[in-house]
């Protein structure tokens, strides 16, 4: 699986989260929240450093990753981030 995201949606997570070049950003699996790939979950985000890269890639000098306990949430299939131009806001598509 692979993490694919668009400049653009990289821009916005630097500006709406005040980021620094280097940052970190995780994206876990949570319980709850709609949109999820799975009925019942969702993608939460946080900042900070890596523990178990299950994939990663970098974008605009910020580095996007899934630990390796999110993984199953994927089942081998590619994250797309794109920024949602009508609502100012990453998109999510599982391919």
């Amino acid at each position: 699986m692979e993490i694919i995201i668009s400049e653009e949606a990289a821009k916005w997570y630097k500006e709406e989260l005040d980021l620094e070049d280097q940052a970190s950003i995780r994206f876990f699996v949570r319980y709850g929240g709609v949109g999820g790939r799975i009925p019942g979950f969702s993608l939460g985000i946080s900042v900070g450093p890596p523990r178990q890269i299950h994939t990663a890639t970098t974008v605009n000098n910020l580095q996007f990753y899934i630990e390796e306990e999110d993984a199953w949430y994927f089942e081998n299939q590619n994250l797309l981030i794109t920024l949602d131009e009508q609502f100012e806001e990453p998109q999510f598509t599982y391919q």
